[in-house]
């Protein structure tokens, strides 16, 4: 028995360029990255500061959340260059 190898021509869509968050997100995001408790949390990584902010980022604060959407990581992680 021979089988027969057919090419299958796949669908390939290319990814939309198109960021999934907002203008608004952005201006969110911008507070949070001056919010002097998250900044803090971000900095040392232990403390008060940074179980607070970890507890709340997901739940309560609205800048925490579109932190997480503009840079796609959680707004107590810290910055690396």
């Amino acid at each position: 028995m021979v089988k027969e190898k057919t090419k299958s021509k796949s669908k390939m869509t290319p990814k939309s360029t198109k960021p999934n968050f907002s203008e608004m997100d952005r201006k969110l995001a911008a507070f949070c990255l001056v919010c002097p408790v998250c900044n803090h949390a971000r900095k040392k990584q232990k403390g008060l500061a940074f179980m607070f902010v970890q507890s709340i980022e997901d739940s309560l604060c609205p800048f925490c959340r579109a932190y997480e959407r503009v840079y796609g990581k959680k707004a107590h992680q810290p910055i690396r260059k």
